[in-house]
């Protein structure tokens, strides 16, 4: 079964969703903007073609952006969420 099952619908294949939502997030913080640089690594086969796989990004320059801009905006959300653990107390009404 394939990791990336391709959508009818490109719009709303996840894949392609969650792309674009890197894609602007990058944008939007100004870090595809500016002078490029050139990069270059030594990265097993399997590694790159499981990417582009599950990406759906056969460029590797494209891939390798995509790769570091998903870092790049990376948020710490679970970290947070797991550091505020027993600060909420437990007598609190969550009106369920």
């Amino acid at each position: 079964m394939p990791v990336n099952p391709k959508s009818s619908d490109p719009d709303q294949d996840p894949v392609v969703l969650r792309r674009k939502a890197v894609s602007e997030a990058a944008q939007q913080a100004g870090l595809l903007e500016g002078q490029t640089s050139r990069v270059q690594a030594r990265i097993t086969q399997s590694l790159l073609t499981a990417a582009k796989e599950r990406s759906g990004i056969a460029s590797d320059t494209e891939l390798l952006e995509y790769a570091l801009a998903k870092v790049a905006i990376e948020d710490d959300f679970g970290a947070k969420l797991v550091g505020r653990k027993g600060r909420v107390p437990q007598d609190i009404d969550l009106e369920l």
